[in-house]
């Protein structure tokens, strides 16, 4: 019995892309190890200028900072945990820096209460720097849109009755490259034997 052409080098075709995917994981996790090594640098180094649009470059993220807010113009409320390691409300403060453009954001403290608005009405934030929260969709990472985030500083000083929000740190940036590539690998291997068994099930019946 002769082998199918066409099945054959479209399975072919699929497990080498699969392949591929696999060992651009691997790129992923050496190129990821080197961004988290220099966020761990910036721990280490001292204050940057704050820059208030994104997206936030690696240079930048989890350094020290401070800028002033002029005016709270609104608040936001996002799931957070408090250095002291409990869970509840951060309260985000959107700033106007008395100048047009982005403004500040800033994460003033973290509370049970989630109707416990902060009374703080501005001032000099300090503390270190990471991006707002996001929240695009699963449809939207998946479709390759990039979201542009923009820098927020997670203020050392938390507002009048709030508790001070953790700071952000690079052990909570995830590298599961590794498992990605594992995973493209597995998934070439099994298409690989499923279609030999098809093939072989195939030749006896014929």
């Amino acid at each position: 019995m002769r082998i199918p052409v066409l099945p054959t080098l479209v399975v072919a075709v699929a497990c080498a892309v699969m392949i591929a995917l696999g060992f651009w994981q691997l790129d992923r996790r050496a190129e990821k190890a080197g961004q988290i090594a220099l966020f761990a640098a910036n721990m280490q180094k001292e204050a940057a200028a704050y820059q208030p649009k994104g997206p936030v470059p690696d240079a930048l993220l989890f350094r020290l900072s401070s800028a002033m807010c002029v005016k709270v113009t609104g608040w936001r409320t996002e799931v957070g945990r408090s250095v002291k390691g409990g869970g509840g409300y951060r309260w985000i403060a959107e700033c106007s820096t008395g100048a047009e453009g982005p403004g500040l954001l800033a994460d003033m403290g973290v509370t049970r209460n989630p109707k416990l608005k902060p009374n703080w009405s501005g001032g000099l934030v300090r503390g270190r720097v990471t991006t707002e929260p996001s929240h695009q969709s699963l449809f939207g990472k998946l479709g390759g849109t990039q979201e542009v985030l923009r820098p927020m500083l997670v203020s050392d000083t938390p507002a009048s009755g709030l508790d001070a929000s953790a700071p952000p740190s690079p052990d909570e940036v995830p590298n599961n490259h590794l498992a990605y590539a594992v995973q493209w690998f597995l998934f070439a291997g099994v298409a690989a034997l499923i279609y030999a068994l098809a093939l072989r099930r195939r030749m006896r019946a014929g």
